[in-house]
């Protein structure tokens, strides 16, 4: 079962997230039908998407993090809430790029120059929306960048996403790590310098390390203390119930034009990829309900 670490260390002055979500990214890249450089875009978004929903504190809270560049990938869309549950889209899904110049997977060339927008709701009256431009695309740096500009949390983030030859995801995960106010030039000195040799997300994972195992490598001599674990799954909220009350919000006059047509309405989640069917007896059935819900 993917899961996630909460922990903090050098006395509270860091805190501490990590997560093995090989299970999520594969999932999304089996619904969304991914090619490999999008299956790690994704993927790198959505493991930081739940380390960050879980960040949040009401069992309602919602985080939307949205990607848009001006690369081939266009948008991604991750949503996550509190208790670990995540979901997300990509809006061209079949990307496919040479690796870059390192041999890797050429995420920051899939989505190029742009902005990176992080939605919290938070249950109150208007959400709060940040962003920032995106630096290079990768994801990691970017979330890095948003921390510590947008939040003025000095933060270090890894993400990665390693494949199989059958291009089916073989390892995923990540990490965050944050500066409490006041931490110490000792500590982050200590920390600058694990992270300049720390290897990647993936390799770390696939040497054996879990969430746990990344941070005692990662925070070494700073007196790791593991507050929390929490299992996290890719999980789509969507509905038929849902999807009626959308085609009701499109008014009577085109649900008229709908029914009039004969033929059914056909609808997949964006999210899951899941396939809802509306025949002409539905939309009538879901005009006579709004009729009497106006009487």
């Amino acid at each position: 079962m993917d899961h996630l670490i909460r922990a903090t260390a050098a006395d509270d002055q860091v805190r501490a997230f990590a997560a093995d979500s090989a299970q999520i990214v594969e999932f999304a890249r089996a619904a969304h039908n991914t090619s490999p450089v999008m299956t790690a875009a994704l993927g790198r978004l959505l493991t930081g998407g739940v380390m960050m929903g879980c960040m949040m504190k009401g069992d309602k809270d919602l985080l939307t993090l949205r990607v848009t560049g001006d690369g081939p990938a266009g948008s991604l869309t991750v949503t996550a809430d509190s208790q670990g549950h995540v979901k997300g889209c990509a809006q061209n899904p079949q990307v496919l790029l040479h690796a870059n110049a390192k041999g890797k997977l050429d995420v920051g060339g899939a989505i190029g120059k742009g902005t990176l927008q992080v939605i919290r709701d938070l249950g109150l009256k208007e959400p709060y929306v940040g962003s920032c431009a995106l630096q290079t695309g990768e994801i990691a740096e970017d979330l890095t960048y948003y921390f510590t500009t947008s939040e003025q949390v000095p933060s270090a983030v890894g993400l990665g996403v390693l494949m199989n030859q059958d291009n089916t995801v073989r390892q995923a995960g990540g990490f965050i790590l944050q500066l409490m106010p006041g931490t110490s030039e000792e500590v982050i000195g200590k920390l600058e310098e694990r992270l300049s040799q720390a290897p990647p997300v993936t390799s770390m994972l696939d040497s054996g390390l879990d969430p746990e195992g990344i941070l005692e490598w990662l925070l070494k001599d700073l007196g790791l203390k593991i507050n929390g674990r929490t299992d996290i799954s890719y999980r789509c909220d969507c509905s038929r119930e849902r999807f009626e009350r959308a085609l009701v919000s499109l008014g009577e006059k085109e649900l008229t034009e709908l029914s009039a047509g004969g033929e059914n309405v056909d609808i997949d989640c964006r999210f899951c990829g899941k396939h809802y069917s509306f025949s002409p007896a539905d939309i009538q059935a879901l005009l006579a309900s709004g009729r009497r819900a106006r009487r």
